[in-house]
């Protein structure tokens, strides 16, 4: 394999590059296990509702998007039967968002693809160099954030 075209892109690109193919690979993945109708953008938005639902207004101030957005994209995977709108338990008037059986089934799958492609870069560059390149992006977004992880992982496309 040619590796001398990698040399020529920054770091950003390279980080973006290893993101996109992952996403796409695990969204290859969802798609042969009956999960095609499901894009990335939908997993932040089950982050965001996990473990016990989250409020329209909530799933908007976390992805970054409207209420409106938001309210499109729970219709979308209402009619598939990934997320179902509940009573609020504390507000009468409001709906919280939560995940149908069919939502935790795709966020398991999802979890052990991710695993599965983690066991693939481990294969190719070994788990020290793996667990190294872990710990330095862990060290850079913990001093970028202040100590702190962020508790808002948004979409960047």
């Amino acid at each position: 394999m040619n590796h001398e075209g990698f040399n020529e892109l920054d770091l950003t690109s390279l980080l973006s590059l290893s993101f996109s193919t992952s996403i796409n690979e695990l969204h290859d993945r969802l798609s042969v296990l009956g999960f095609e109708d499901i894009r990335p953008v939908h997993g932040f938005m089950f982050k965001s509702i996990i473990p016990n639902g989250a409020t329209g207004i909530e799933i908007a101030e976390y992805l970054g998007i409207t209420k409106q957005a938001v309210s499109k994209m729970v219709d979308y995977l209402e009619q598939r039967g990934y997320v179902m709108r509940k009573a609020h338990p504390t507000d009468k008037r409001g709906k919280i968002i939560v995940l149908t059986e069919r939502g935790w089934l795709v966020v398991n799958a999802k979890k052990k693809i991710l695993d599965e492609i983690e066991q693939q870069w481990i294969e190719k560059i070994g788990v020290e160099r793996l667990q190294m390149l872990k710990e330095d992006l862990s060290k850079l977004v913990y001093e970028i954030y202040e100590g702190e992880l962020p508790t808002k992982i948004r979409p960047v496309w």
